[in-house]
């Protein structure tokens, strides 16, 4: 049985994986909404069940956990335990690397949208800015 501190870990790892994940999701609700689309061996979860996830009162079943680990491109393991023991090559989950693309989310559409409709001259200095954080990719 995990102990409080190991949930409470889980938790953490799982709130993580959660922000790099393509969708924006909010809480329990998002997350028991997305994780119902993508298990497909069991029994939906409960917005209920999501939260005690996400405050560390539970942790899954090891098939969910499979989903959730699949679903945010993390180790099992990893999101299950946390980081492996010295020695093994299980490591904390990295960004995708900067000249590959995330999905596109339903917030990323809305924003290109956006820009889509300013002025030539805003997207441009939209795009300035950008270039400004992320950096010129034309210029490497």
């Amino acid at each position: 049985m995990p102990t409080v501190e190991e949930k409470i870990a889980f938790a953490e790892r799982l709130k993580f994986a959660m922000k790099r994940a393509p969708e924006k999701l909010r809480g329990g609700t998002d997350l028991a909404m997305h994780f119902n689309l993508r298990h497909r061996d069991g029994h939906p979860v409960s917005p209920q069940t999501a939260h005690k996830w996400l405050s560390g009162r539970t942790i899954p079943t090891d098939d969910k956990l499979a989903t959730l680990a699949e679903w945010f491109n993390v180790d099992k393991h990893w999101l299950h335990y946390g980081p492996s023991p010295a020695g093994t090559s299980v490591s904390v989950p990295k960004p995708v690397p900067r000249d590959d693309r995330y999905p596109p989310s339903q917030e990323t559409l809305e924003l290109a949208s956006k820009i889509e409709a300013l002025t030539p001259h805003h997207r441009y200095l939209v795009q300035e800015l950008i270039e400004q954080f992320y950096g010129d990719s034309n210029k490497r």
